[in-house]
């Protein structure tokens, strides 16, 4: 999804029909969980550790690894 799509879907948010409002929020959620897990691949991949990433995502070194440090292929959580 690029910038401009993220942008109307932010602005859907004040939508004064609430539904429109909650859908956009969803949409917007979805997206941004997409972008922090290729992100938080993309730090991996760089050498950042799971207590540098927790930090900068504000939660736990547990739950950022829980989150994401069981993703193997065809999403294997093993």
């Amino acid at each position: 999804m690029d910038v401009e799509q993220l942008t109307k879907l932010a602005t859907s948010t004040a939508d004064d029909e609430p539904l429109v409002g909650l859908s956009a929020v969803a949409q917007l959620r979805a997206e941004m969980e997409r972008i922090e897990a290729v992100l938080v691949r993309r730090a991996r991949n760089n050498g950042a550790t799971w207590p540098q990433i927790a930090a900068v995502l504000g939660v736990s070194k547990q739950a950022v690894h829980k989150k994401h440090g069981g993703r193997r292929l065809f999403g294997d959580r093993s």
